[in-house]
């Protein structure tokens, strides 16, 4: 069951990919990985280093990653939106290896320095042993640096969007679009109101939807309301799973109060 969760949450993202291919402004800029990550690690400076990023998508943190001055960047997208990454980073293929592969597919071969994994791990319903791939694709004293969907702070929104999803993930792509749309006037209004008083969520609506385009803001509805399988994290559910994949020195930060930013370490 899980296995085919699995399959249809990639299929999901493939779709979406494909329809969603642009990266640009706050969205794709260095500045909000930084943010995402720091003080955990200063993502400003790779110089030098060879990373990874499994479920990389359109590219949008590759992209960040060799503003960042990464050496060599291996892309893993195990989706059907795996000719829109190449596309997206068909001028960087001298520093760039794209593999349509999953994460627990990564090669184990200890050469990696550091392995990012953004927004990906909770849509993978048993994660534990692309956690101890990404270990063993580390060489020792390497990092793997994750930020996933946190459960603290974020009570109200599933009490909310649960329901919804139900149907949603079962909506053909063009009628998601149009939810998408629809639903993107209450989230101007609601984001605006953040502004004046102090709402759930209101940091993440003044500090990172406020940034965004309408059409990143149509993504991100659609991003929520698309995959099959999503989990949100407890503080102590991200440490058991560093864990468990081989990891020491955890360090987690509550990020925007609604996510947990978190590196590890080989």
């Amino acid at each position: 069951m899980s296995r085919n969760l699995q399959e249809r949450t990639i299929s999901d993202f493939g779709e979406q990919w494909q329809r969603f291919q642009e990266n640009e402004g706050f969205y794709a800029s260095l500045e909000s990985l930084a943010e995402l990550f720091s003080p955990l690690l200063d993502v400003t400076d790779l110089s030098g280093l060879r990373v990874a990023e499994i479920g990389s998508g359109s590219g949008r943190v590759v992209k960040m990653l060799l503003q960042a001055g990464a050496d060599h960047i291996i892309a893993l997208e195990p989706s059907n939106a795996f000719q829109v990454l190449r596309n997206n980073l068909s001028e960087h293929e001298d520093q760039v290896e794209c593999l349509q592969l999953t994460g627990e597919e990564i090669p184990k071969n200890g050469a990696l320095d550091i392995v990012f994994s953004v927004g990906v791990i909770h849509h993978i319903p048993n994660p534990v042993s692309t956690m101890r791939a990404a270990y063993g694709a580390l060489k020792p004293g390497g990092r793997f640096a994750i930020w996933v969907y946190g459960r603290e702070g974020n009570e109200l929104y599933l009490s909310f969007v649960r329901p919804i999803r139900f149907f949603t993930r079962r909506l053909p792509p063009g009628a998601l679009a149009a939810a998408s749309w629809a639903l993107d006037f209450p989230l101007k209004l609601y984001m605006r109101a953040c502004r004046y008083m102090s709402l759930p969520l209101a940091s993440y609506m003044n500090g990172i939807i406020a940034r965004l385009s309408p059409e990143q803001r149509r993504l991100v509805i659609y991003d929520q309301l698309n995959p099959h399988y999503a989990k949100y994290y407890t503080q102590q559910e991200v440490t058991d799973l560093f864990r468990q994949g081989g990891f020491s020195n955890i360090r987690v930060k509550h990020y925007r109060g609604y996510s947990w930013s978190a590196v590890g370490y080989k």
